[in-house]
Order: C-alpha cells, then structure tokens, then sequence
C-alpha cells in the first residue's frame, strides 16, 4: 500500500446536545476526490425532551450525503419532499442552484448515529436544478466476518443506487465479531478511511474511531483488520 497519511478529525458542537467529529477538510486533506466534507455524528444518547432540530439553513453547489446508523430523522426541502431516514438507508440531496432543508429527530430521547458526507459537483453541474432522492435500500454482502455495505457508486459487481455526477465510491464495513479481511481497490482512486466504532487496523497500522487515515491512490488492495463491533467508513474517487 502506499503511505498513509494520519489525520486527526476535529470535534465540533453543533448546539442541542449535537457532538461531531469532521474528518473533512482538514489542513492534511482537503478532499477525497469529490467528498469534501465528513462529519461523524454520534453515537448520541438523548435524554427525554431532547433531540437533533436542525433549523431551516442553505446549501447551493454540492450535494449532501447522509448514511443512517441509529436513530430516525425527518428531512424537509424547499422543493416539498418530507422523508424519514431510518438505520441502514441513505438520503442524497443535490443543491445545485440552491435548496433549503431542515433535519429533525422524529421523536426526542431516541439514540442518534450517522455520518454526513459533502460532495462537491463538478464544473458544469454546479448550478444544476436541484433534487432529492431517498435510498432504503442498498447493495449488501458478507466478507471475512464483516458486513460490506455498499452506500454509493459501484465496487466490483456491485452498483448502488443514486445519481452522482463524478465517479466515486463508498462503503461501510462492520464488523460484529472482529474480522480481517482484504478490499479490493481501485488503483485510479484515492481512498479515506475514518473508524466509526472500535478503530481499525490498516495496513499494518492501528487507527483510534475518529482518526481518519488517507491512503491516497495506486492501491490495488488493502488490509483491514476490526476488532469485534468495529465499523468504519471508506470513500473513494478519482482525484479532483
């Protein structure tokens, strides 16, 4: 593998008990080919009469990205679209020319665990009309112990659905038990790597949960090993 960059993410406090980790940009990596920005909310633990209440606020130019691990959401737009993201789905919300969204849990004191990802759109696109599109459900498959689910783009014969305007990828690999187990990788892709839950050894090399690790590109293959109920999130691209 090449060398990996080890990146510290930075904690943010969104307001009402929201507690996050951005892993991007940073000053190290600015981005992973489109994906621009990676927070790691959770896991969170509200207590009774408090929740995520994400106000009404504007996003123009990218789209948004977010993947459900625990806890229940309701999305609302400018364009009239109001759906619940549930664990193991996805929404992706394309700004374009520009759009206004709020994002609330359904009920207060539930659990909260996601992670949000930016993606930035290419020149030509950035003033696209925009549009929402709610994923349930998502290419899945066992591997080496560990649970593979493919959130965006293809891996091998795999494509998941949703409309993106660059070619990319991304994935979530859990781990109940603890497994080692090889990715196959795409040489023209550069790679992230950010542990959610339990860290992750990579290549060689331990990463702590909200340490991001950049393995840049060339790869062909890489080496995870998760410890039991270790989880981790890797997106990939061509470089920008």
């Amino acid at each position: 593998m090449t060398p990996i960059t080890r990146i510290s993410s930075r904690p943010a406090d969104l307001g009402g008990g929201v507690h996050i980790f951005r892993a991007l940009p940073t000053k190290e990596c600015r981005m992973v080919g489109p994906w621009c920005f990676l927070d790691h909310a959770g896991p969170i633990d509200f207590g009774a009469g408090h929740g995520m209440h994400v106000g009404a606020h504007p996003h123009i130019g990218l789209q948004t990205f977010t993947w459900m691990i625990a806890g229940e959401v309701l999305h609302r737009d400018s364009l009239g679209n109001e759906q619940i993201i549930r664990p193991g789905q996805v929404n992706l919300m394309t700004a374009g020319r520009g759009i206004v969204h709020t994002e609330d849990s359904l009920a207060d004191g539930q659990r909260l665990h996601a992670a949000q990802l930016w993606i930035a759109l290419p020149e030509g696109d950035g003033d696209c009309e925009p549009a929402f599109e709610h994923i349930p459900t998502l290419p899945a498959w066992e591997e080496a112990g560990a649970r593979l689910t493919l959130l965006a783009g293809r891996h091998g014969d795999h494509q998941a659905p949703g409309r993106y305007h660059s070619p990319l990828m991304g994935m979530d690999v859990h781990s109940p038990a603890g497994s080692s187990l090889t990715l196959a990788l795409d040489p023209a892709f550069e790679y992230g790597l950010l542990p959610l839950e339990g860290g992750a050894t990579l290549g060689g090399e331990t990463f702590q949960p909200d340490e991001f690790a950049y393995l840049g590109r060339g790869n062909t293959e890489g080496s995870l090993d998760l410890p039991p109920g270790g989880r981790g999130i890797l997106p990939g691209a061509n470089p920008l």
